[in-house]
């Protein structure tokens, strides 16, 4: 298969998931095998969203929006131009995917294929129903996919390479159970965010999607904040307040009640509105419902200790801080050239080839 036929077929898919980024879901006339597969795919999303209850219609709409605006031709050939491809022996590749977000793997599965290799998918039990059912419409979309990808529920066994995601804990067996292979092996990482007292309402306004997008629970999601010394962050809970409404999850309330009675059995400062909290703390990883910060003196010294630490950051927010830093409010809206943990998983696929 040539590289521009998997092009189209990803378009294609494109072309499919953009019937279901908005609220009303409308079927479009011009999408191929609609009449096969549109039914069908709004059971799926019903299906994720009964299963796990992080996976609000909210929530998987923006996902599904994503990925719409991701693949289209124009982004795709972007994406893709600056490599070399070449027509070597397709590979297996494994990836074994985390579920914390909707589609999360999405992007692997995506790179595995458009490199030309055959994957072979560990699915999260937290998020079984969307991919194998997208993969369906790839393969009738383009039938040289078929026999191409494929999904299992056991330990993966004859692979050449591995992409996997996980905690910290399982990263390390991971790269125990791997050595022998060629991998990619991903392990928990946060974003922060960088302040200085001078950001707008609009800009604190779109921080707050960074935050609360997904509950926080993504590693592209803004779980700490670098604040001046004597910052008042009044400002900060008055752009955010429209937000309030995420209390009303049930799943997400639960979280907040537990943690604020952690804090307040512990005597722990912290600064909370009814529906979110912050606290003073070094670490990155912040609890669901809850903000880290922490107080800087000197950028300089700032950005030498997220230099150092970065191998816990997957992304910086901030306006004219540091290089490669992500505008706030965009997260959760990443490229497709934006690669996690920065390694390019393109490079790594068609190194295997």
């Amino acid at each position: 298969m040539q590289l521009q036929e998997r092009i189209t077929a990803f378009v294609k898919l494109g072309d499919f998931l953009r019937q279901f980024s908005n609220d009303i879901i409308q079927k479009e006339d011009h999408v191929e095998h609609n009449d096969m597969f549109f039914d069908g795919f709004k059971h799926q999303l019903k299906l994720a969203q009964e299963h796990n209850g992080w996976f609000t219609p909210e929530n998987i709409r923006f996902a599904m929006s994503g990925w719409a605006e991701s693949l289209t031709e124009d982004h795709l050939n972007t994406w893709l131009n600056p490599y070399n491809f070449t027509d070597a022996k397709p590979k297996q590749v494994a990836i074994i995917m985390a579920g914390n977000i909707p589609l999360v793997g999405f992007h692997d599965f995506l790179s595995v294929l458009i490199t030309g290799h055959h994957v072979l998918v560990k699915q999260s039990s937290s998020d079984k129903h969307l991919l194998p059912y997208l993969a369906k419409y790839l393969e009738y979309v383009e039938p040289q996919f078929k026999g191409k990808i494929s999904f299992s529920e056991k330990k993966v066994e004859g692979f050449d390479a591995v992409i996997a995601t996980g905690s910290n804990n399982t990263a390390r067996y991971f790269e125990y159970y791997f050595k022998g292979k060629p991998s990619i092996v991903r392990n928990n990482r946060n974003s922060v965010a960088v302040l200085t007292g001078n950001e707008s309402t609009e800009e604190l306004k779109n921080l707050s999607e960074d935050i609360f997008r997904y509950y926080g629970l993504g590693c592209r999601n803004v779980s700490k904040v670098f604040v001046p010394k004597d910052y008042k962050f009044n400002d900060f809970f008055e752009a955010i307040y429209h937000w309030h409404p995420i209390i009303e999850k049930a799943k997400y309330a639960n979280n907040y009640d537990y943690n604020k009675a952690v804090y307040l059995m512990s005597e722990f400062d912290m600064l909370e509105n009814g529906f979110f909290m912050i606290k003073e703390d070094e670490s990155y990883a912040s609890p669901i419902a809850t903000l880290f910060y922490e107080h800087y003196d000197n950028t300089e010294e700032l950005k030498k200790k997220l230099v150092a630490e970065k191998a816990q950051i997957q992304c910086i927010v901030s306006k004219g801080f540091i290089e490669k830093e992500i505008p706030f409010g965009h997260t959760q809206k990443p490229q497709l050239w934006d690669y996690a943990d920065d390694v390019d998983s393109v490079e790594f696929l068609l190194a295997i080839s």
